[in-house]
């Protein structure tokens, strides 16, 4: 089950922050990342975070987490993470799905990860996300910019353009 998690309780935002913690330290070790910003965050940045958090619930636990900053031209995905004891169980893909589908009404969808991060790249390719750009951080990892498309003739059709 797919739902809006209420990030500002302070209970929810604990179980969103857990979840981010355990990707991302997976993560950092795909990028080979000796100091990763997203594991430094902070619990009251979730807590008090304007964005949209969308949980993924497995067995009354929260499994996955997508969150999304909507403007009013574009949506960008800022971070999609998933348990690690749940990787390859189609979760992030139902999200992403959940997303396009039901939640936001965006032209334009923009999403970053590193360069070498080849699940989460294979994952946002096989929803059509092509490349826009590549750039260095400052933490020495290499990053991608991509970018999605949509044609929203109707509501509830949506189209690769």
């Amino acid at each position: 089950m797919i739902k809006k998690l209420q990030n500002t309780k302070i209970e929810v935002s604990k179980k969103i922050h857990a979840v981010f913690q355990a990707s991302y330290t997976v993560a950092a070790k795909i990028l080979k990342a000796i100091d990763s910003p997203p594991l430094s965050s902070p619990l009251k940045n979730y807590k008090e975070s304007k964005t949209d958090f969308l949980g993924f619930i497995k067995n009354k636990e929260l499994a996955g987490v997508i969150e999304i900053k909507h403007a009013n031209d574009h949506s960008r995905i800022a971070s999609l993470v998933i348990k690690p004891d749940c990787f390859r169980q189609g979760i992030a893909s139902q999200l992403i799905g959940f997303v396009f589908n039901t939640t936001y009404d965006s032209g334009i969808f923009i999403v970053e990860t590193g360069l070498i991060n080849g699940p989460a790249n294979g994952l946002y390719k096989k929803f059509g996300f092509i490349e826009v750009s590549q750039w260095d951080t400052e933490f020495g990892i290499r990053n991608i910019r991509l970018k999605r498309n949509l044609n929203i003739s109707n509501r509830g059709a949506i189209e690769l353009e």
